[in-house]
């Protein structure tokens, strides 16, 4: 096990005066705290976050700079036993993402240890003969013997060629891992501007935003059998914007809990996918949300699309 990963430099070279970038995709099991990660990096929200399993469905982009060196995140959707078709195509992302990266980490969730979806992550890496970066995620969550015991058994699988302990919600350790990855970025171009902090369309981040408060506002299965459709984005002479979002729902009775008790539960929704917006777009955000039910939403090729996945996963 290694503190920083190699590079490759000469006495007259300074690696930091000449400009690199490169893709690093971030895998690891639903939850294991890979969203978070990307968004602490950035330093502002380009994926959304909640205590659910599987709340990523696509492949997001979170692009940072570290002095001359351009990093780009691809937050990946988990990886889990896929179930559904939704389910093959947010895992095919997932490897899909890893197979084009520069680099690969695999954060695990040190509380939750070398479980099943972990597994399944480290036999798809022996299978696809990809290495990949070791991220001990929430170390602060666990005793320091339960952290060396894990360590030593995901190093017995011979794909981690270091290791990292990090706590992507405060911060510990991020700062090393980031100048490290820097290190390891191949010479080049930059690949985007130096302001942009995602390549996740405006319209898509709104539907996220929304579809995160479902997540965090509904209980147990009923987020999953939505989706957000951003309708409308109009600019207004004030500087605001309106947005107008669909909610779709599967069935009739999802439709009552969505809306709530006279209406409450989709006014909380929207205040609070509101004042996320606001913050991130920095500029006042008139939200108006709508429920419809759409049967069998998830075998409808467009949503895929837009979510940039394969439908045919």
């Amino acid at each position: 096990m290694t503190d920083h990963i190699p590079t490759t430099t000469t006495d007259s070279e300074d690696t930091d005066s000449q400009p690199s970038a490169g893709f690093i995709a971030v895998l690891g099991a639903p939850n294991a705290g890979k969203s978070t990660f990307i968004n602490r990096a950035v330093g502002t929200k380009v994926s959304i976050v909640t205590p659910k399993v599987q709340t990523t469905r696509t492949r997001v982009l979170g692009i940072m700079m570290h002095n001359q060196t351009q990093l780009i995140f691809i937050d990946t959707p988990g990886i889990f036993e896929p179930r559904r078709r939704l389910d093959r195509a947010m895992v095919a992302a997932a490897w899909g993402g890893a197979s084009d990266a520069d680099l690969v980490i695999l954060i695990v969730d040190c509380q939750r240890g070398y479980d099943k979806d972990t597994r399944t992550i480290v036999a798809g890496l022996k299978k696809k003969q990809l290495q990949a970066i070791l991220v001990l995620n929430k170390i602060d969550q666990v005793a320091k013997e339960t952290l060396l015991e894990l360590t030593a058994k995901l190093h017995t699988e011979g794909v981690f060629p270091e290791t990292y302990m990090i706590s992507a919600l405060k911060g510990d350790g991020v700062d090393e891992l980031l100048s490290d990855l820097a290190q390891a970025m191949p010479a080049g171009p930059w690949l985007f501007p130096e302001d942009q902090i995602s390549d996740m369309p405006a319209r898509l981040l709104a539907a996220e935003i929304t579809r995160e408060q479902l997540f965090l506002q509904l209980q147990q299965e009923l987020p999953y059998a939505t989706t957000i459709e951003t309708e409308s984005w109009e600019e207004k002479k004030d500087g605001s914007v309106a947005i107008n979002q669909i909610i779709y729902v599967e069935r009739s009775s999802q439709k009552a809990i969505v809306l709530g008790k006279g209406g409450a539960r989709i006014k909380s929704i929207g205040a609070k996918s509101r004042a996320q917006l606001e913050h991130i777009l920095d500029q006042k955000v008139h939200v108006m949300l709508f429920v419809k039910v759409r049967e069998k939403w998830g075998d409808d090729p467009e949503r895929y699309r837009d979510w940039g996945l394969d439908f045919n996963a």
